[in-house]
């Protein structure tokens, strides 16, 4: 709401600047091209931050994981935080075949969710929506340590393709509502990721049945996703028509 006022001021302002040099009692001073020039900068720089206030970028975001982490109860925990809709509770909450979409807004964001399936049969096709993500959003059921394992050797296949490279990464440890589930960093020493670029991935604790922790990662992941090269990358394609 702040940015909205301001930018409301900001027009009114330039409109009464405008009114002003444009009343028929109003004399030019000698330096009206500076006051000219002066007018098109605070014009353009009121485009730029009333683009910001109006427009939303839109990113899309893969949810990744082995079976069974809680990506489906993740999206749904999404739907219910951030849009007028409610969830599915995770007792109705059945596995994946194939895909789930979710849309939600966070401040100036559009985010489009991809859900796929983590099925070992399924997981072949994660590669076909890389091409066209922003991010991806990895979950790990951080209280089931027998299947680490899996999940990790998952994560680094996703890591080595070539069309994900330079994008964000969120690692969530889901399940922090159970007892035995083990904390960001403890799954973060497991899944050993010393060679990735600290500015490029984050791993945080969440539960997506209670929401802890949901907020605080989508706004890191807002952030990188704004700044990253992937962003960038996907915004030039986008510019030449090759997507």
């Amino acid at each position: 709401m702040k940015a909205n006022h301001k930018g409301r001021r900001q027009i009114f302002h330039l409109q009464e600047l405008h009114s002003t040099i444009h009343s028929s009692d109003w004399t030019a001073p000698k330096n009206t091209k500076s006051i000219y020039y002066g007018c098109k900068i605070l014009s353009l720089q009121l485009q730029v931050k009333t683009a910001s206030i109006f427009n939303k970028i839109e990113f899309h975001v893969l949810i990744l994981g082995i079976d069974k982490a809680g990506k489906t109860t993740l999206l749904e925990k999404l739907k219910t935080r951030y849009t007028n809709l409610e969830g599915l509770p995770p007792d109705r909450i059945i596995p994946t075949v194939v895909l789930n979409i979710g849309r939600v807004e966070v401040s100036n964001a559009k985010l489009v969710f991809w859900d796929l399936g983590g099925q070992p049969g399924l997981r072949s096709i994660w590669d076909k929506y890389y091409e066209e993500a922003h991010a991806v959003v990895y979950v790990v059921d951080a209280a089931c340590p027998s299947r680490f394992e899996d999940s990790k050797s998952a994560l680094e296949k996703v890591l080595r393709h070539e069309d994900l490279q330079g994008s964000p990464l969120l690692i969530l440890a889901n399940k922090q509502d159970l007892e035995d589930a083990v904390s960001a960093d403890e799954l973060a020493q497991y899944l050993d990721l010393k060679k990735l670029d600290e500015s490029l991935y984050t791993v945080q604790a969440v539960s997506a049945v209670d929401g802890l922790g949901i907020k605080e990662s989508i706004n890191w992941l807002i952030d990188a996703m704004e700044r990253s090269k992937r962003t960038e990358t996907l915004r030039a394609r986008a510019g030449s028509g090759v997507i």
